[in-house]
C-alpha cells in the first residue's frame, strides 16, 4: 500500500484517501466522490477495527460485505483499496496507543469508554501506511472529527482533513451500516434523533440562544418516543466538545441513542449568528 501510493505522488498526483469499516452506504460514497473530486488519485481503506469496540458492543455482528463493499469502491473509482487483517494492524504484543487527552473522554469517548482511543490508534496508523495528503471524513461521527482534527495538529501529520455533510434518508435519518440492524418499528422511533434536532434548530431559527434551554426542549421531545433510550444530548463547542451556554457564537448539537439494542448518533452545526446547517 505504501508503495503504490508512494508512486502516485512521484506521478504527481494528490493522494486522496477515505478510511472506512465497510458496510458501505451513500454516506461513505459521498466521501469517495469528494476525494475524487479534489484529488488525482483516490484510496480507501475496509478495516473493523476491534479497539474501538467495547466488550459488550457490536464487533461480532457489525456486518461485513467485502466482496460488495470492493465493487462499489471500484465502481465510484477507487484505485487503491487497503484491507488488512487484524494481526497485520496490531500484531502480537502491541502496545502502543495514540491518545488524545481530555477529548477522549467527551461525548462519545465518555459514553464508550475506550472507543475514542482506539480510533485515533488506527487512524494514525493508517496515516502512515496509506501517506494521504488529504483525508475525508463524515460530519456525522462530529466526535470522531474533532479528536483526529487535534491529533493531526498535534503530532503534525502532513495531512489535510476535509469534513463532509451528513447524508441522509429521505426522512432524515442519517445514513449509518448500524441501520440494518432496524426492525420496520425501529427504524420509525429512530426519527427521533433528527427530530430532535431539526427541533432545536428551528428555536435557533427563532431566536433562542440558551443552551440549557434548546437541550431541555429536546430531551421532552425524546419522552414521546419512549422506546428509544437517550445516551447523551448535549450542545458543544465544535472544537474542543466543551459544553457551550449560548450558541450564538455557533455550536455542535450532538446525540446519541439507544433504538433497541442499536446505539445511533447525529448533529446538526449551529453556525455563528445565523441559520442551522445540517
Amino acid at each position: 500500500m505504501r508503495n503504490a501510493s508512494r508512486a502516485a505522488r512521484r506521478e504527481g498526483k494528490r493522494l486522496g484517501f477515505v478510511p472506512t469499516m465497510g458496510a458501505l452506504h451513500e454516506g461513505h460514497l459521498s466521501l469517495v466522490r469528494a476525494a475524487r473530486a479534489a484529488c488525482g488519485i483516490v484510496a480507501a481503506s475496509i478495516f473493523v477495527n476491534p479497539t474501538q469496540f467495547g466488550p459488550n458492543e457490536d464487533l461480532a455482528k457489525y456486518p461485513r460485505s467485502f466482496e460488495r463493499d470492493r465493487k462499489l469502491l471500484e465502481e465510484e473509482g477507487v484505485e487503491l483499496l487497503f484491507a488488512p487483517p487484524v494481526e497485520e494492524m496490531y500484531p502480537a504484543g502491541a502496545v502502543t496507543w495514540v491518545t488524545v487527552e481530555e477529548l477522549s473522554g467527551k461525548l462519545d469517548g465518555r459514553s464508550r469508554p475506550g472507543h475514542l482511543r482506539g480510533v485515533t490508534t488506527i487512524v494514525s496508523k493508517l496515516f502512515h501506511v496509506v501517506e494521504p495528503d488529504v483525508a475525508f471524513f463524515g460530519q456525522k461521527d462530529a466526535a470522531q472529527v474533532a479528536i483526529i482534527r487535534h491529533m493531526v495538529r498535534d503530532l503534525k501529520f502532513p495531512v489535510e482533513i476535509v469534513v463532509c455533510p451528513i447524508v441522509r434518508e429521505a426522512d432524515g435519518l442519517a445514513m449509518s451500516s448500524r441501520n440494518a440492524y432496524l426492525d420496520p418499528e425501529q427504524r420509525r422511533q429512530a426519527l427521533v434523533l433528527h427530530r430532535t434536532l431539526m427541533l432545536v434548530k428551528e428555536l435557533v431559527d427563532r431566536g433562542e440562544r440558551r443552551a440549557a434551554t434548546l437541550v431541555a426542549a429536546a430531551r421532552e421531545e425524546f419522552t414521546r418516543e419512549p422506546a428509544v433510550r437517550l445516551d447523551y444530548f448535549e450542545i458543544v463547542d465544535a472544537g474542543s466538545l466543551d459544553p457551550v451556554e449560548d450558541v450564538s457564537s455557533g455550536a455542535l448539537v450532538a446525540v446519541a441513542a439507544y433504538v433497541g439494542t442499536t446505539r445511533l448518533i447525529d448533529n446538526v452545526v449551529l453556525p455563528c449568528n445565523s441559520r442551522a446547517q445540517s
